[in-house]
């Protein structure tokens, strides 16, 4: 679950921060899709500390 949060989080920060860079729809998406696979690594990495703390 937190793992698609963050992917979710990810994507909607990359997405507004290439906005304001002012790039057109392909630099968002990039954007978007960069920001979201970070996210989701670090989501990754927090479900299994999380894990292995329980």
């Amino acid at each position: 679950m937190i793992v698609i949060v963050a992917a979710i989080l990810g994507a909607l920060l990359g997405w507004r921060r290439a906005a304001q860079l002012r790039g057109n729809r392909r630099d968002k998406a990039q954007y978007a899709f960069a920001y979201g696979l970070g996210f989701a690594m670090i989501g990754v990495f927090a479900t299994i500390i999380i894990h292995r703390m329980a």
